[in-house]
C-alpha cells in the first residue's frame, strides 16, 4: 500500500521524483558517544530572548541536564530542581546543542525522539542554521517546531503554489520574518501527544530539486526506517507523501541554502513561548512569573528531550569527507563523552544567574526584555542534504 502511495505521488509530481532516492549513512549520534560532536551554547538566549541561560558542557554534566540514561538514550532537560527566587530578570538553566559538523545540499536527516519538551512556558526546537555567514545570507530549515515547518532565506525563495504535501501552507515567502511556513497537518507530532504515542521519528531532505521533510508517529514509521540500522542505506521513495515541500521551481535550493548546522535546544518563554497570543492558547497566567520562578517540579518534569538516535546521510554518489564547520556563534568545548545518569539529589536555590565558570554567559548590562530585536530566529530544524562535514 505505501508503494502504491508513492508511486502515485511520483505521477502527480514528477519534480519530487528526482529526489526520491537511496541515502547512504555518514554519521549516527546515539549511545555513549551522542554528544561528542556537539558544542555546548554556553550563554543566554540571544536569538528568541528566552528566561534560559544556555549550559556549557562541565555545567551541563554537573547539574544533570545532558546524560545518557540507563536505555542509551540521549536525555537533554531544562533545570526543574531549582527553586528560583523572584527578580526583575529570571532564568533557569537549559541546553542549546550546535552540531561540530556541516550538511550540504545532498544531505538526509533523521532524528528518532521518544519524548520531546513540552508545557507551559516551553519552546524545544530542532533546527538547522547556515554555516559561517550572516543569517539569513547561508539559509535556516525550521524543522519540528510546535507543529510547523519553516525555511529562512534572503529574497528571492518562494513555496511554489499547489504542492503536494500532507501539511497546510501557512505563508508562501521565505524572506519573511517567520519564513515559509507549512503547519504539520498528522497528530501526535509534538507535546504530550507526541509522548504519549511513544514518539516518532522527523526526516528532513535537502536536494537540488527541493526541499522535503516527514513525520512519523511511533506506529507508523516506514520499515525502510524502523529496520534501518547505523550502516545500512535508506530509501526515501518508500516514505510516502512529505508532510512538507518546497520543490526548487520557485526556490533555488543551492543558491539560498549553504552548509547547514544542526541545533537542538529547548528555551523558555522569551518571543515565542511568551509571546501573549501563542502562550494564551494553551496556558493561563504571566509566562515568567508562573512557571519560570518558583520550584522546578512539577512544571517542568516533561521539559526533556529523550533521544534514540540522529543518523545523517548521503546520496550514494556523494559520501565524501569535508571540513568540520567553524562557527563564531559557538564556544569550543571538549569531546569528552557524557554518560552519567541522574541522582536524586536536588539542586540548591538560586536566581539562576549566569554561571561565574562560564564567562560566554555574562549578559550586557543594557540587556532588557526584546524590543526591536534586530533577528529573531523562528524555530525547530532538521536539515537536510548536502555534502556532510566531517573530520
Amino acid at each position: 500500500m505505501k508503494s502504491l502511495q508513492a508511486s502515485i505521488f511520483c505521477l502527480l509530481y514528477v519534480a519530487v521524483c528526482r529526489v526520491l532516492a537511496i541515502y547512504m549513512p555518514v554519521r549516527e549520534y546515539a549511545g555513549t558517544s551522542f554528544f561528542d560532536r556537539w558544542d555546548f551554547y554556553g550563554f543566554y538566549d540571544n536569538t528568541t530572548w528566552g528566561n534560559v541561560t544556555y549550559q556549557d558542557r562541565a555545567n551541563a554534566t554537573s547539574k544533570q541536564l545532558a546524560y545518557i540514561n540507563g536505555a542509551g538514550n540521549a536525555i537533554i532537560k531544562v533545570d526543574n530542581t531549582t527553586n528560583i527566587a523572584p527578580a526583575i530578570l529570571v532564568y533557569r538553566n537549559s541546553i542549546r546543542l550546535t552540531s561540530q559538523d556541516t550538511y550540504d545540499v545532498g544531505s538526509l536527516i533523521i532524528i528518532d525522539a521518544l519524548h520531546i519538551p513540552y508545557g507551559c512556558s516551553v519552546w524545544p526546537s530542532f533546527w538547522t542554521l547556515g554555516a559561517g555567514k550572516e543569517w539569513p545570507l547561508a539559509g535556516e530549515i525550521d524543522h519540528m517546531g510546535n507543529n510547523q515547518v519553516a525555511l529562512h532565506s534572503t529574497p528571492g525563495c518562494f513555496q511554489a503554489q499547489g504542492v503536494i504535501q500532507s501539511g497546510h501552507t501557512i505563508e508562501g515567502d521565505c524572506s519573511t520574518d517567520r519564513g515559509c511556513i507549512v503547519g504539520e497537518a498528522k497528530p501526535n507530532s509534538f507535546g504530550s501527544g507526541f509522548a504519549q504515542a511513544g514518539g516518532g521519528v522527523f526526516a528532513l531532505q535537502m536536494d537540488v530539486a527541493g526541499i522535503f521533510t516527514w513525520f512519523f508517529s511511533r506506529s507508523d514509521i516506514p520499515d525502510d526506517i524502523k529496520n534501518a540500522n547505523s550502516s545500512g542505506p535508506v530509501d526515501t521513495s518508500k516514505w510516502g507523501m512529505p508532510s512538507s515541500t518546497y520543490p526548487a521551481t520557485a526556490c533555488n535550493i543551492t543558491q539560498f541554502f549553504g552548509p547547514q548546522q544542526l541545533i537542538l535546544l529547548t528555551t523558555l518563554c522569551g518571543v515565542w513561548a511568551g509571546e501573549p497570543g501563542n502562550y494564551a492558547q494553551t496556558c493561563q497566567g504571566n509566562c515568567v512569573a508562573d512557571n519560570i520562578i518558583g520550584p522546578g517540579s512539577p512544571k517542568y518534569d516533561n521539559a526533556f528531550w529523550e533521544i534514540q538516535y540522529i543518523r545523517t546521510y548521503l546520496v550514494d554518489s556523494q559520501v565524501q569527507a569535508l571540513p568540520a564547520a567553524s562557527s563564531a556563534s559557538d564556544i569550543p568545548s571538549s569531546t569528552s563523552t557524557i554518560t552519567t545518569p541522574p541522582s536524586s539529589t536536588a539542586q540548591g536555590s538560586d536566581s539562576s544567574a549566569p554561571d561565574a565558570s562560564s564567562t560566554g554567559n555574562v549578559r550586557p548590562s543594557s540587556w532588557a526584555v526584546p524590543r526591536g530585536i534586530p533577528r529573531i530566529e523562528f524555530l525547530m530544524t532538521v536539515v537536510g542534504v548536502g555534502a556532510l562535514v566531517l573530520i
